[in-house]
């Protein structure tokens, strides 16, 4: 792929971010709390017994401030039973850059959890899954923004057409997960 493939591409993922993160989030995906630069839900989840584990899972996310799917997969990993910290901030290329995620993974907002990075709409069980196994990477990611990811989709659509990578510091990517 030459050079000038790739700034097209890169141009064309940017295009989908600005469309998809200047959408003010609906009422329905609004974190309570929003004053401040600290959000976490004031409303506990109620896992079943399948997500009792992940209720105690500090996640913090940045996000654009004006992003309504980042809100939108915030609200889904409340759901799944993770307390979420939200931190929206217009610096989200320095997030990126101090947390090591390649260029070419990026998407709209970038979190950080047990010492991984997450970068876009990854779904909640992947996370749970690469806290359970730990393994030797720097994150996962959904680079882009698709369709019928968590945050994206419909609410209560189950995800599909997109993979979920690994990456590690060097930016090799592996697929973790496939939808």
């Amino acid at each position: 792929m030459n050079i000038l493939s790739y700034k097209f591409i890169v141009l064309v993922l940017s295009a989908f971010f600005l469309i998809g993160c200047t959408q003010p989030p609906s009422e329905a995906t609004k974190s309570k709390g929003s004053t401040g630069d600290k959000q976490v839900s004031d409303s506990p989840a109620k896992p079943d017994q399948e997500l009792s584990k992940a209720e105690a899972i500090q996640i913090t996310v940045y996000k654009s401030p004006t992003c309504g799917c980042c809100t939108s997969w915030e609200s889904h990993l409340e759901k799944a039973g993770f307390a979420v910290a939200s931190k929206p901030t217009e610096q989200m290329t320095q997030v990126k850059k101090k947390r090591n995620v390649p260029e070419a993974l990026h998407s709209c907002h970038t979190a950080d959890v047990d010492g991984y990075v997450i970068e876009g709409h990854v779904p909640a069980s992947d996370i749970k899954k690469l806290l359970e196994q730990k393994p030797s990477v720097l994150g996962l990611a959904v680079p882009g923004m698709p369709q019928h990811s968590p945050g994206m989709q419909p609410e209560g659509e189950k995800p599909k057409g997109f993979d979920v990578l690994s990456f590690d510091k060097v930016s090799k990517t592996a697929v973790f997960s496939s939808y």
